[in-house]
């Protein structure tokens, strides 16, 4: 017969555990001791520096490193992208063959629509909830604690709030219990028969769009906040005395006053959901008519292995966020002139 080890007791097993651990520990703080090292060595030689050397050293110290950071995090992988989207899944140079598929294809042609329409929607829909709280909650007493808890999603991960909304979407079959919230709301109203809300089309897009709505509404009703109460109150006053009163008031005094910060926030909440992988991922896996750009960009990468188009998806999300980004940038310049 076949003699067999006896199996390790747990307390080797235990200490062996210990052991990895304590190599583990050790080498990483061998390896922060390591750059703090370094980095104080760096910050000797710039103190000690005199006469022409001086300026030029403690620019590179300050700005070097971060610098650096960003070639390698950003400039480098930027470039790769632009590389890997003039080659085909072989490695061979195509040129604009994979970005002409994107723009030819029945299946890639609905992903860019469905895109667009996110863009639009939900922006909106997330900076307008944000400016109604904004006025409605400043009126209100213990405003700080409403303000926080509408905030509050804001500290949730997308993919924490899309698992949150998965279960308020869940449908049942007819004749079973439903635990999903929606479907729930629906009997109570006399819908015996609610549909399943992940897979009716075009209602689930909507119902995706819900869920970063719920995230960024507090930023923006936060930031709105602010720039309302930053108008003078001479300024208020004055349009007070001239008539202006509710909806006159905040046409034509409130709204110009903020409107930089609105289109900030606008702006800033587009950039976000271009970026809308997370929702989409958790919730549908980009199936049903809900599929994204940037979830796109992701299956050709990395479940259908092509880099090529994959990276002409990257391109073409990338260009699409650059101008956002430089509107933003030119606006908080503007409106820090004005101050």
């Amino acid at each position: 017969m076949p003699v067999t080890g006896s199996p390790p007791a747990a307390g080797s097993l235990a200490v062996g555990a210990w052991g990895d651990a304590a190599i583990k520990f050790g080498n990483s703080f061998g390896a922060i001791a390591g750059f703090l090292g370094v980095l104080l060595v760096v910050f000797l030689v710039a103190g000690r520096a005199r006469g022409r050397l001086a300026r030029p050293l403690a620019v590179l110290v300050l700005l070097g490193p971060a610098v650096l950071l960003l070639a390698v995090g950003l400039v480098a992988p930027l470039i790769r992208t632009v590389y890997l989207s003039l080659h085909g899944a072989d490695g061979t140079f195509v040129g604009g063959e994979n970005f002409g598929w994107a723009f030819t294809t029945d299946s890639v042609r609905k992903v860019l629509l469905n895109t667009l329409l996110w863009l639009v929607v939900a922006p909106l829909v997330a900076t307008g909830l944000g400016l109604v709280l904004a006025l409605l909650v400043d009126r209100m007493r213990g405003q700080s604690v409403y303000k926080s808890l509408i905030f509050m999603p804001m500290a949730i991960s997308l993919v924490g709030a899309s698992i949150i909304f998965k279960f308020v979407y869940e449908a049942r079959g007819k004749d079973q219990p439903q635990i999903g919230l929606l479907s729930q709301l629906a009997h109570a109203v006399g819908w015996s028969d609610p549909p399943n809300w992940l897979l009716s089309q075009p209602l689930n897009t909507f119902l995706l769009m819900a869920v970063m709505v719920w995230v960024q509404t507090g930023f923006a009703m936060v930031v709105l906040s602010a720039a309302i109460k930053a108008i003078p109150d001479e300024v208020v006053e004055a349009a007070r005395l001239d008539g202006a009163t509710g909806v006159r008031l905040f046409r034509h005094v409130t709204v110009p006053m903020i409107r930089t910060t609105v289109m900030v926030v606008l702006t800033t909440v587009m950039i976000i959901t271009l970026k809308a992988f997370d929702i989409v991922r958790t919730m549908t896996g980009g199936n049903f008519g809900t599929q994204v750009l940037a979830n796109e960009m992701y299956t050709q990468s990395f479940a259908q292995f092509d880099d090529g188009r994959g990276g002409a998806l990257a391109v073409l999300l990338f260009l699409a966020v650059l101008p956002l980004v430089a509107y933003n940038i030119v606006q908080l310049r503007r409106e820090r002139e004005v101050r």
